[in-house]
């Protein structure tokens, strides 16, 4: 297996990356060795394959592009392809849809739509829209309005949500597949709380069910997600939970947010508290209670991810360098740590390939 990690790299953001870094994983004793680090566009904080796992796409933090890059089905290593602009200027997050025909990516203010060509490289953007939204606390102290943090498709791909904390929402459109544009779905959105600050969503992998992260109050809620009749594709709270135990009194942030490829667990991370919450789902109506939090042995865990065979996970710890791996627990669901720290500068996503 092997993984590319993406790092922040300019001093804006107090960063120490160097740009994408490829890993080779060995299958018996679980240890990383690099393959390279390659040197890219500023801030290649988030980054996603196609479905074939042929090409790689990258977001720009602070940045109004987005990188297409081929990957060496020997070597594994990345070949860049091209740069398009995102009419945007920050890409904390982006997608490529099911059908490899385009990548969607979180610019900051908006959503842009960019198709993909025949080569993996990506041809000028078909479209980019900002939702509406009345501001919440995000936008009036940041400066900004609308700031979608994340796009996901649902498991049928005709859905495309977007948590943003900038306007305390969720928006759900749909992607016209033909021509490349977005269209608001019936209802557009759902809200969150006030100054909630969603951020990012993770499906339920067998139920009609999505649980989102709030960044800035540190909770998570519980959705009913609903492709039936008259409410197709809308999205309908039913439980909150912290982020945090009851007795932390410190500064948080929630930042991601994961569920078990079993269904049983939900994982989320906190900056602040630095840690790994870990989540059951209840077997009856899918809302969570809390079993533990596990230290990242670091700081601002910015990002996690579970390895395709959902028995480890993996920690980004952006604030202290570090890439953390956690055994998960069969039955318990609780990560333990492995006993593996990989060092490399500011990073904040990884992606896994076969």
């Amino acid at each position: 297996m092997f993984a590319y990690v993406g790092c922040f790299t300019t001093a804006h953001r107090k960063a120490r990356g160097k740009g994408i870094s490829v890993y080779r994983i060995d299958a018996t004793s679980g240890a990383w060795s690099l393959v390279e680090v390659l040197k890219t566009i500023a801030n290649p904080g988030y980054l996603a394959l196609d479905s074939q796992q042929r090409f790689l796409y990258a977001s720009h933090g602070d940045g109004d592009t987005v990188s297409a890059y081929a990957i060496d089905p020997q070597t594994r290593k990345l070949k860049f392809l091209n740069q398009q602009p995102s009419r945007g200027d920050n890409g904390p997050h982006l997608v490529v849809d099911p059908g490899d025909k385009y990548v969607v990516v979180a610019n900051g203010p908006g959503i842009a739509v960019l198709p993909i060509n025949a080569d993996g490289s990506l041809a000028p953007l078909t479209d980019a829209v900002v939702p509406p939204g009345k501001e919440g606390p995000y936008r009036r102290e940041q400066g900004l309005g609308a700031h979608p943090h994340q796009v996901v498709f649902d498991a049928s791909g005709r859905f495309l949500i977007s948590p943003d904390k900038g306007v305390d929402a969720t928006h759900i459109y749909k992607l016209d597949l033909a021509n490349g544009k977005l269209a608001p779905n019936d209802p557009p959105f759902v809200k969150s709380r006030y100054g909630a600050g969603p951020r990012h969503l993770s499906f339920h992998p067998s139920r009609p069910i999505a649980y989102l992260i709030n960044e800035l109050d540190s909770t998570v809620t519980t959705y009913q997600w609903d492709t039936q009749g008259d409410t197709r594709g809308s999205l309908t709270p039913v439980h909150i939970i912290p982020t945090t135990p009851p007795t932390f009194v410190g500064d948080n942030t929630g930042a991601e947010i994961a569920v078990a490829p079993n269904g049983l667990f939900v994982y989320v991370s906190n900056r602040g508290h630095n840690s790994i919450a870990t989540f059951a789902v209840d077997p009856k109506d899918s809302t969570l209670t809390p079993l533990g939090w596990e230290p990242t042995q670091g700081k601002k865990p910015r990002f996690f991810a579970l390895d395709p065979a959902g028995e480890k996970l993996y920690v980004a710890n952006e604030g202290s360098d570090t890439l953390v791996a956690f055994k998960l627990g069969a039955m318990s669901g609780k990560p333990v740590p492995a006993g593996l720290i990989i060092h490399t500068g500011s990073p904040s996503c990884i992606a896994f390939a076969k």
